[in-house]
């Protein structure tokens, strides 16, 4: 199974996340907002990062590209979430590095397709 670092600011959808990622039988650890998530990231090295857009701090648009420009971590996998599935959001997100792009809210076998879909992307 995967390691996986949930970066999610609500607590509703952190806790649908938690239940269906402990189920699945994922490890994973959770961060509350943009700040400081990179170095956390680095330490914790996940196979895939469950981004939300909106964040408090430093917003998952930033993190993504924060990622991309580093070279110890510009493969890691992530997955944006945002609330504000347009277009124009998933273009951005996508553009900007990440490897797929979800609408909340999503339905738990819509997030477990695109969860397998990105870990295997994985080099």
């Amino acid at each position: 199974m995967a390691r996986i670092m949930v970066i999610e600011d609500e607590d509703n959808i952190a806790t649908a996340l938690d239940f269906l990622l402990t189920r699945d039988g994922h490890e994973h650890d959770r961060l509350e907002t943009g700040a400081g998530a990179v170095e956390a990231l680095r330490k914790a090295r996940p196979d895939l990062v469950l981004l939300d857009v909106m964040l408090p701090g430093v917003s998952g648009y930033q993190i993504v590209q924060d990622l991309r420009a580093d070279p110890e971590l510009s493969k890691m996998r992530v997955l944006m979430m945002t609330a504000r599935g347009s277009r124009v959001e998933r273009r951005k997100g996508l553009e900007l590095g990440a490897d797929g792009f979800i609408a909340k809210p999503f339905e738990l076998s819509e997030l477990r397709a695109e969860m397998a879909r990105v870990l295997e992307l994985r080099p």
